[in-house]
């Protein structure tokens, strides 16, 4: 059995900042986040057309700003014009899109962990983990606890690795194959972020006993989340922020 590595973030994340409270990878969602009282948030990041680390889930445009076409077809300066709040609420109309440097400066004034998702374009997801690991080691410089490099793609992560090896990851899935444990060994990872529907009890301890943490998304069920955590499960990532109190 391996000992397992130290864990310095909070049991309770919130999901795209606050995902569901404020239009999700905005400033605005990181300070809904904190006004629930949650210490870490979780969220996702690709390049620009001009390499700029940005915080956008989808490859298009258009879910979640008042813009079309593929992000990574636009410079940062173009993306900055753009609404990211309208869609959500009028209440948020204007909020921009946002850096990771704006991130990190926020959340490490306001003593926030962050999960940084490694979210490629798709063809450039050995370039975007290479750049947004760089970025992130640069933007948490010294920071008292280092942000968490996740990914579903393996050769995002793998170019994370080489580019900040310093910089913990998390490797991120939604199935397991039967040699499933070979790929976080193989990434060097601290954890493991699966689909809470994808836990027991008995994987919990495997992935335990294997030497990595075990984070469960996206958690939304109060009572599915203090079994989660009963089974040992190491972090709750959430969209339900009003109904899952991080103390």
């Amino acid at each position: 059995m391996h000992t397992l590595p130290p864990w310095p973030y909070p049991r309770f994340v919130a999901h795209r900042g606050a995902g569901t409270h404020a239009p999700e990878n905005t400033l605005a969602a990181m300070r809904m986040g904190a006004s629930f009282g949650y210490k870490m948030v979780e969220f996702d990041a690709k390049l620009s057309k001009d390499q700029v680390a940005i915080l956008l889930h989808d490859t298009d445009l258009v879910r979640t700003t008042n813009g079309r076409g593929n992000a990574a077809e636009h410079s940062f300066s173009a993306l900055a014009q753009l609404d990211a709040g309208q869609w959500f609420g009028a209440a948020f109309s204007g909020e921009p899109i946002p850096t990771l440097t704006a991130v990190a400066r926020y959340t490490r004034a306001q003593n926030i962990a962050c999960n940084v998702e490694i979210k490629p374009t798709p063809g450039d997801e050995a370039l975007t983990g290479t750049l947004l690991a760089q970025q992130a080691r640069i933007d948490w410089q010294h920071a008292s606890i280092a942000p968490l490099l996740s990914s579903f793609s393996l050769a995002a992560l793998e170019a994370a690795q080489k580019a900040a090896p310093d910089l913990p990851r998390a490797w991120l899935t939604a199935e397991l194959t039967p040699d499933w444990l070979a790929i976080p060994t193989r990434l060097g990872c601290l954890s493991v972020h699966l689909h809470h529907a994808l836990l027991t009890q008995a994987l919990v301890h495997t992935i335990h006993t294997a030497g990595f943490r075990v984070a469960a998304w996206t958690v939304n069920d109060p009572a599915h989340a203090t079994e989660l955590l009963r089974w040992g499960v190491d972090a709750i990532i959430t969209d339900a922020l009003d109904l899952i109190a991080p103390a």
